[in-house]
């Protein structure tokens, strides 16, 4: 199968099990990877025989923005679900990233990362 990939999606959100992170938001990433058979787009070039990137932004970003929840796992399964029921697509990956989480400690950044195929949606 072919592949997809969307990288480092941006947004500015309200999810977390703290007050702290409800009340003033922090920044998100993710990743994405769809798995699907690309070759009819390869060999006529139509749009139609492939996912549209902005309309998968846009089902990622209502998630992001237009919901709450407590654990990026819960976003991540979220949007897996989401994708693939709007698209033809065999197997997604979403990987979120939460580069500043309010934990002591140093490092770059936590995240989850899921794969999902469509008979287990």
């Amino acid at each position: 199968m072919d592949k997809i990939f969307m990288n480092r999606l941006s947004f500015y959100a309200y999810h977390g099990t703290f007050p702290e992170e409800n009340r003033l938001g922090q920044r998100f990433y993710v990743d994405l990877e769809l798995i699907l058979d690309l070759r009819q787009a390869g060999t006529t070039d139509d749009l139609e025989k492939t996912v549209d990137y902005t309309k998968v932004y846009e089902r990622v970003r209502q998630e992001m923005t237009e919901t709450r929840v407590k654990l990026i796992e819960r976003l991540a399964e979220q949007i897996a679900r989401r994708l693939l029921a709007d698209f033809p697509i065999a197997e997604v990956m979403v990987r979120i990233t939460k580069p500043n989480p309010p934990i002591p400690g140093h490092f770059e950044s936590v995240g989850v990362e899921i794969v999902r195929k469509r008979h287990e949606s």
